[in-house]
């Protein structure tokens, strides 16, 4: 019996209003900086935030950048473009048709948490813009842990708060590897929320449901396990 859903954040309940290259562009031109437009482009900056997605802030993320991509003189402040970078995200985020009143509906039934990766200020910070920070019964953000998704340990840690066994919880979201992958290697069953020009269902997904149907779908889905 099913006891305990966890949902992933962004792409899943949130997703931005507009593509992130043109957030991250729109992040360089609030502070002025743009010299960088031609070489920090989302690829870097992806590049980058793997090797620091365990930070509590995006800052490492931008250092790293702006020391690769600038000759030191004169160069952006990278606490500066860290912070335009987090509000025009935050600003630009809109939920999922009725992402809320699903959570709210399926906390009837289970206990339901909230694992999602990134710096703890920037996906503490989407949850106020949302409105969304009592929404969850149990939120745990990665950039306080020492392993992002997709460690099966960092799925356990949302387990722990919601007090179920992974043979009685679900975890939805949309990634591949660091939401289906994760979540099956740590005992859970896996729901994979797909979209239009998204990547392909995982083939440990136990289930499927189009992003723009996850109100409709997803409880009897869950139901079924």
């Amino acid at each position: 019996m099913i006891r305990a859903v966890g949902f992933d954040l962004d792409e899943t309940l949130a997703v931005p209003e507009r593509d992130r290259s043109t957030l991250l562009t729109e992040a360089i031109r609030a502070v002025d900086a743009e010299d960088l437009l031609g070489s920090l482009t989302r690829e870097s900056y992806l590049d980058a935030h793997r090797e620091h997605s365990g930070d509590r802030t995006r800052e490492p993320v931008f250092e790293a950048l702006v020391e690769e991509h600038t000759d030191g003189e004169g160069a952006v402040d990278p606490a500066r473009l860290t912070d335009a970078y987090r509000r025009v995200v935050e600003e630009s985020l809109v939920p999922v048709e009725r992402a809320a009143s699903l959570v709210r509906t399926l906390r009837e039934t289970y206990r339901v948490g909230l694992l999602t990766d990134g710096p703890v200020r920037t996906q503490r910070g989407k949850l106020e813009t949302l409105g969304w920070t009592d929404l969850f019964d149990a939120v745990v953000v990665t950039g306080d842990l020492p392993e992002p998704k997709p460690d099966p340990r960092t799925f356990r840690r949302l387990l722990a708060v919601l007090d179920a066994d992974p043979a009685e919880a679900v975890f939805v979201g949309d990634h591949p590897e660091m939401d289906v992958a994760g979540a099956s290697a740590a005992g859970l069953y896996a729901v994979q929320v797909c979209y239009a020009g998204g990547p392909d269902p995982h083939p440990d997904a136990d289930a499927t449901v189009e992003r723009d149907e996850l109100a409709d779908r997803l409880p009897a889905v869950l139901e079924s396990f």
